[in-house]
């Protein structure tokens, strides 16, 4: 019978630099499966690698989650029953449980040299033999390797067994196994004294009473080891399930060295943290109902491990920005968008036109970052190109054009929208200008591009007199 009472899923991420987004990935799975079985979710942070630690990449972690609002229930912020959270607070009990593997055999002592073992691999690879420990200190006898671990340089190694196989019911795979003398022994403690992964992260999950360990598939060929680590201390073994790894749309790994995989870089370019969390649950899994659209509430709610695919899922940027574009149109009100908006909003924006300016361009809104593009022209000076304005026509016809536009709009009793777009249509069809040539050179001339919200609620926006004044300056570059 499992001792396993509560349902507790973790992620172990290393703060070696950026909050990755394949971490926010399998910290989505991992939260939304400990919350459909009234479970915990845990965030351990796994710095022992302190040749590769980032100072302040902790921080980083938390934020990121906390900006793509997946909550944990335990961790080296908020603490909890099993602390400490972060392992390199934790090195008396990895040291401890060392000693228990040590005394009972299945770890031994190692003292070669990193020139040693360079050699050896370089003998292997000459032997066309896999590269591996050969296992030349696990003879030494325990006695003696304990004297000598007192003053001589060492680290501590797993014994693997030189025959049988490791298997295992994976909740997403099915059935896996490996041959066991196919697997190094593994070093367990470093010369530093700090553990490897593969030693503190069997010991932490069992002391956290991780019941199950939801992770990348670039963990199964670890697996074997932890494995064998839960029977040499004759532990209760949780429930695996390796995820498919976030690839490109060439196949390839999606990584940090060719990818933008930071958090905080899609939350400074402007995306909707909600639709960056929608995106993701789609990432290997699909929903019963084939949406593609659904909040985390929704996804709670239907999500089931079953439905998990192991082929690796494209990180297709192109419809992550179109469902956050979906997320700035459909799924905010007014005043949210103005709200998500408020770090990209420029200090020269004049925001009591805010509430006119945004509904003309939110349609075109893909990125929250695109406001300034979107929207400069409505309270900067613009730049007029004239080869724009004589597209289609000659200098005499749109020097004609703009006279009587011009003269035209200085008369309107009011300036609206109903208005504007009766005199400026009402002039292109009495003097039977070509309508497509006509309203684009009035949309260059009024702010400067070729893509613009509607032409008539632009120029109500603008008003009439930064309206006229950019026609006749216009009028003067023909």
């Amino acid at each position: 019978m499992s001792s396993f009472l509560t349902v507790r899923t973790r992620i172990a991420p290393s703060p070696t630099g950026i909050a990755h987004v394949g971490t926010a990935y399998i910290a989505l799975f991992n939260y939304v499966f400990a919350k459909n079985h009234n479970g915990k979710f845990i965030i351990r942070i796994e710095d022992t690698d302190r040749g590769r630690f980032v100072e302040g990449a902790e921080q980083v972690i938390y934020d990121a989650l906390t900006w793509l609002k997946i909550p944990h229930d335990e961790g080296v912020d908020l603490g909890g029953p099993f602390e400490p959270y972060r392992q390199s607070e934790r090195l008396e009990i990895y040291h401890q449980h060392v000693e228990t593997l040590l005394e009972n055999g299945t770890a031994y002592y190692c003292f070669c040299s990193p020139e040693e073992l360079q050699a050896m691999r370089a003998e292997q690879q000459k032997q066309k033999q896999l590269p591996m420990y050969d296992g030349r200190c696990s003879h030494i006898p325990y006695a003696e390797a304990k004297k000598r671990a007192k003053h001589e340089k060492h680290v501590v190694r797993l014994r693997m067994p030189d025959s049988g196989k490791a298997e295992w019911e994976d909740a997403i795979r099915g059935h896996v196994s490996f041959e066991y003398a196919l697997i190094d022994d593994q070093v367990l403690l470093k010369s530093d004294g700090f553990p490897t992964y593969h030693f503190a992260v069997v010991v932490d999950d069992h002391m956290m009473q991780i019941s199950h360990v939801i992770r990348g598939e670039e963990w199964i060929s670890s697996t074997p080891k932890h494995l064998f680590l839960y029977e040499a201390f004759g532990w209760e073994t949780p429930t695996f399930a390796h995820m498919p790894l976030l690839r490109n749309a060439d196949h390839s790994k999606l990584s940090k060295r060719k990818n933008d995989v930071s958090l905080i870089s899609y939350m400074n370019k402007g995306y909707i943290p909600e639709a960056l969390i929608n995106f993701l649950c789609l990432m290997g899994w699909s929903h019963p109902e084939g949406k593609d659209i659904f909040n985390l509430d929704e996804f709670r709610r239907v999500f089931t491990i079953d439905r998990m695919q192991t082929t690796g899922p494209i990180f297709d940027l192109n419809k992550l920005a179109w469902m956050n574009g979906i997320y700035i149109r459909e799924k905010l009100t007014q005043d949210q968008l103005i709200e998500a908006l408020q770090p990209f909003t420029p200090t020269d924006f004049p925001m009591d036109l805010m509430g006119k300016i945004l509904p003309l361009v939110r349609e075109r809104l893909v990125l929250l970052s695109d406001l300034e593009s979107l929207t400069d022209f409505f309270y900067r000076d613009i730049s007029v190109n004239p080869a724009e304005l004589l597209k289609k026509s000659e200098a005499g016809v749109v020097t004609e054009q703009l006279t009587r536009t011009i003269a035209e709009l200085e008369q309107l009793s009011q300036w609206s929208v109903a208005e504007l777009e009766t005199c400026l249509r009402s002039l292109q069809e009495k003097y039977d200008w070509k309508k497509s040539q006509y309203f684009m050179m009035i949309r260059v001339a009024v702010t400067g591009k070729t893509a613009t919200p509607p032409l008539f609620e632009t120029m109500e926006v603008l008003g009439r007199e930064k309206t006229i004044e950019r026609l006749r300056e216009a009028k003067e570059k023909i």
